[in-house]
């Protein structure tokens, strides 16, 4: 996609007990998973505070939801970019942030990540199931 800002749905999953010796590490560790669907970031530029990111997780069998509000909680992409000091070329990819975690932040078997746009009625999602490996010592 060389024409321009994209916007999609992903997630920037880390692995908690790495997290407590490090963020950076605890980012590196794990994949970050992507939806297959992306908006021109043009179209929604202009209701960007409208659209409604939702987040569900598994825990011991049960779907529940894990993030909910309007992406008018995060900051706005054209915002973060300005700050980052950096240029962005073709096939840069960066994360947004993300809501607070309703119940706070806990380990899933499954997280799936939708973002709605109200406005042009559509939806995207991302969608990931997760094998936690045991900790060898």
């Amino acid at each position: 996609m060389h024409d321009g800002l994209w916007l999609g749905v992903g997630s920037d999953h880390t692995d908690r007990k790495a997290e407590t010796m490090g963020v950076a590490l605890s980012k590196q560790i794990c994949a970050k998973v992507v939806g297959k669907t992306l908006w021109s970031f043009d179209d929604v530029a202009g209701h960007w505070d409208k659209l409604i990111l939702r987040a569900y997780v598994t825990i011991d069998g049960i779907r529940l939801k894990y993030q909910e509000g309007p992406l008018s909680g995060m900051r706005n992409p054209s915002d973060l970019m300005s700050r980052a000091g950096a240029k962005f070329v073709t096939g840069t990819v960066m994360f947004c942030g993300t809501l607070g975690a309703i119940g706070g932040i806990r380990p899933s078997t499954q997280f799936t990540a939708i973002l709605e746009d109200p406005v042009l009625d559509r939806k995207m999602t991302c969608e990931y199931d997760i094998d936690a490996l045991p900790v060898v010592r």
